[in-house]
């Protein structure tokens, strides 16, 4: 997956959530997109709610409010990279 986005010209880092855990009205100056490894993450675009299985690609776009949610009971893992990152 590394070698994908970096080819899309895309960072690539792993972020590890704990049960509940909230990241709320964020956005960037750059598209970003995100995988779920493994866990149950909510990820609210724009006000849209998307509940991905692990391996689903979200495109976040640029300047786009968006929302990170850990809603399981266990630790969470996903994936994600900004462009030209």
């Amino acid at each position: 997956m590394k070698s994908n986005w970096t080819q899309r010209g895309f960072s690539f880092g792993i972020w590890t959530d704990p049960p509940g855990q909230r990241w709320e009205n964020f956005k960037h100056d750059t598209d970003e997109i995100v995988m779920v490894i493994d866990g149950n993450v909510e990820f609210e675009i724009g006000g849209k709610i998307h509940h991905p299985r692990p391996g689903d690609e979200l495109l976040i776009p640029a300047g786009v409010v968006h929302s990170v949610r850990n809603i399981g009971e266990s630790t969470a893992h996903w994936l994600y990279g900004y462009q030209g990152g």
